[in-house]
């Protein structure tokens, strides 16, 4: 089959969970079937990233993406507004893209259409009628969902209200448009009955979020030098709230009982919130080229969110490098883990501390988390069979297609 797959960034380098779900799937994908990719220019490493997705996909379609001053978008955030569209869909909208993509539907002979996140879901409207008619929407988040939590950690006021009034729109428009699309996919059954809630009538379908599990093995224990390493975007505001809350309220309690324990915040684009709680315990690294030697470092991971939405790919690549997992209760929504077994889940700053400290003093029970983590993302969350069952989607759309 002809395959085109619209998303809201090149996905590459891996950088996000977003951009590690797409790429994954998409080179899995492309194995399979012919794979035209579309997404927006933001910078010059983009245009490196073409390259890097070139080798895998049929065509890749970009569009310069304008980063301009917000009252430069008062005359499209208008039209968006009497269109009733959220008004935030206006700064992620490239008119060259749309362009590009309508042209290469009427051209392409595609026969299926995917869409990675909702706030990309407008581009629908480049599309032929026959095609979309066979589109699939992956919904990352949802969205509504996670800018009200986005709302309540923001720290910058002006970005806060943006938030909330973003989470305000998309909780009407999500899923209502999501209806357009033939299937919507959500990526755990959470997000599923949150979406069927305001839309019953979605023909929806659970994909996991997934892991490499070829790639990704057990690393040597780290005994003699207690790290905690959390990884993510660092300008997001969940992983900024996340990151100060454990420097700040978890980790002086870890201290007291392991003195020399430490913690590592690994992630691109750090705000100055973030950098400014580098210490003598504390190691703020930016982006890195490869996360590999940085779970080897690690001890444990800690996934301190309070907010966001999704599931964690984060936890999921822990899990297969044999690193336990100390996580929030939101930090792990979705996924199919147990407390107990597969990581550790707690809310609270004392009871947080607590369960890293059973970890990083207790051997068996760091053995015995680890290996059932293993277990866990071998059987349910390997990106080979995710992919499958996409692909699996496909052909119900397109019974009488084959690859």
């Amino acid at each position: 089959m002809k395959i085109l797959v619209i998303t809201d960034y090149l996905p590459y380098p891996l950088i996000s969970g977003d951009r590690i779900r797409v790429y994954n799937l998409v080179r899995r994908i492309a194995d399979c079937h012919q794979v035209t990719l579309a997404g927006p220019i933001r910078s010059e490493e983009d245009l490196q990233s073409e390259k890097k997705l070139a080798e895998f996909c049929e065509q890749v379609i970009t569009g310069n993406l304008h980063m301009q001053h917000p009252l430069r978008h008062l005359p499209g955030l208008v039209r968006f507004a009497l269109d009733g569209l959220p008004l935030e869909l206006k700064f992620l909208h490239s008119a060259t893209l749309e362009a590009k993509i309508r042209k290469a539907a009427a051209e392409g002979g595609f026969d299926i259409v995917q869409v990675e996140h909702s706030r990309m879901a407008y581009y629908l409207r480049a599309l032929p009628e026959d095609l979309q008619r066979k589109s699939v929407l992956t919904l990352h988040n949802i969205t509504y969902d996670q800018f009200g939590r986005i709302s309540q950690v923001e720290l910058n006021p002006v970005q806060r209200f943006r938030a909330s009034l973003y989470s305000r729109q998309m909780r009407d428009w999500e899923p209502r448009y999501a209806g357009r699309f033939a299937r919507v996919v959500v990526v755990s059954r959470l997000d599923q009955e949150m979406v069927l809630e305001l839309n019953p009538h979605l023909h929806t379908e659970v994909i996991p979020n997934g892991v490499d599990v070829q790639r990704y093995q057990p690393l040597p224990v780290q005994r003699d030098d207690p790290v905690m390493l959390f990884i993510g975007t660092m300008s997001y505001a969940p992983c900024v709230d996340g990151a100060i809350f454990f420097s700040q309220q978890v980790l002086p309690l870890i201290r007291k009982a392991i003195p020399n324990a430490r913690f590592l915040i690994v992630g691109a684009d750090p705000d100055p919130e973030v950098r400014a709680l580098e210490s003598e315990a504390v190691e703020v690294t930016g982006r890195v080229p490869e996360i590999e030697p940085y779970y080897s470092r690690a001890s444990i991971c800690v996934v301190p969110l309070r907010a966001g939405g999704g599931t964690r790919l984060k936890i999921l690549e822990a899990m297969a490098f044999g690193r336990p997992v100390v996580s929030t209760s939101i930090g792990c929504e979705g996924l199919e883990v147990r407390d107990g077994q597969d990581l550790l889940v707690a809310d609270e700053p004392e009871k947080i501390a607590a369960q890293v400290i059973r970890l990083l003093t207790d051997k068996d029970l760091y053995r015995q988390i680890a290996d059932e983590a293993r277990k866990t993302v071998e059987a349910q969350y390997d990106w080979d069979a995710i992919a499958g069952r996409l692909m699996d989607i496909y052909q119900e759309l397109n019974p009488t297609r084959v690859a």
